[in-house]
């Protein structure tokens, strides 16, 4: 079988079966695409069964000499790991070459997050009770902000929100995250109002959208539209030089962890398919307690 035939197999086996998110697919796409390309132009290979651990090392020595990352890298030899295990589960080839290889070695970032009274000044003004279609707009936005640190979610989760998915009666938001699995995220009583007066605001203007953010049309926001936003309004309180909406993911976990949080808790409301994702977490927490006892214990 050639590996361009078998790479389509495999991504259409992750899109319709699996049911990978778009962004998951399109990483498989890429780096297979790569890995084929590779094979064609370097070593003039095409059949699967051709390519050993070898031709595999070699390419990826070949990204890192060119400049590639390790996290990138990494991801690649990930999604090879996947490719061939589903070659094998499908009885197209009797031996893993991937066995034989082993993914670089990626230095652990801690999270970068606000402090809390970076967020206090963020949002030190009251949000905007308006009924006008240019001014629901800017409501719009401090309704993301608040979103994203009460709740803690992704930006495709925010994205995909509809208004239906907020329980006014309990307080709480319904969020259809990866491998769409969904979660229950309690929301506080503030946030809880103010989409309510939102919601009544966009029904005066006629903007009876499906979706709870969205455009003018109607539409949902595209990730571009709130990553700019998100950028923009957090350059007014901080100087970090990360200044994305996962940074508000970050902050609204290490700052639950450092309030008395349960990690386990936290795991379930950031949507974790494991504890060791969540566990980073912890460094941050353990970095503000060496500051605490180095300012505070007399023989420090």
């Amino acid at each position: 079988m050639e590996v361009k035939a078998a790479i389509q197999q495999f991504t259409s086996y992750a899109r319709f079966e699996k049911k990978q998110s778009a962004h998951t697919l399109l990483a498989l796409e890429n780096d297979l695409g790569q890995f084929e390309s590779y094979l064609v132009e370097v070593y003039q290979l095409k059949l699967l069964e051709e390519v050993s651990h070898l031709y595999i090392r070699s390419w990826l020595v070949q990204l890192m000499e060119n400049g590639i990352g390790a996290r990138s890298v990494a991801r690649k030899v990930s999604s090879l790991r996947a490719f061939y295990k589903f070659m094998l589960r499908e009885e197209l080839l009797s031996q893993n070459p991937m066995t034989r290889i082993q993914a670089p070695k990626i230095e652990k970032k801690l999270p970068v997050f606000l402090e809390e009274r970076v967020m206090k000044e963020l949002f030190a003004a009251d949000l905007v009770q308006t009924e006008t279609l240019k001014e629901i707009e800017v409501i719009q936005d401090d309704l993301i902000l608040l979103t994203y640190y009460t709740t803690g979610m992704r930006l495709s989760e925010l994205i995909g929100l509809k208004e239906s998915d907020v329980d006014f009666f309990r307080m709480q938001v319904k969020v259809l995250g990866k491998r769409n699995k969904e979660r229950i995220i309690p929301i506080t009583r503030e946030l809880s109002e103010a989409l309510a007066a939102f919601i009544a605001a966009k029904r005066v203007e006629g903007l009876a959208a499906n979706f709870l953010f969205c455009l003018r049309s109607g539409e949902a926001l595209y990730p571009k539209k709130i990553y700019t936003m998100v950028k923009a309004r957090l350059s007014e309180v901080t100087t970090l030089q990360k200044r994305s909406p996962h940074v508000l993911r970050h902050t609204f976990a290490t700052h639950m962890l450092n309030n008395g949080a349960d990690l386990n808790a936290i795991k379930e409301l950031l949507g974790h398919a494991n504890l060791s994702a969540t566990q980073v977490y912890t460094h941050n927490s353990i970095e503000r307690l060496k500051q605490v006892y180095k300012n505070k214990h007399p023989r420090a």
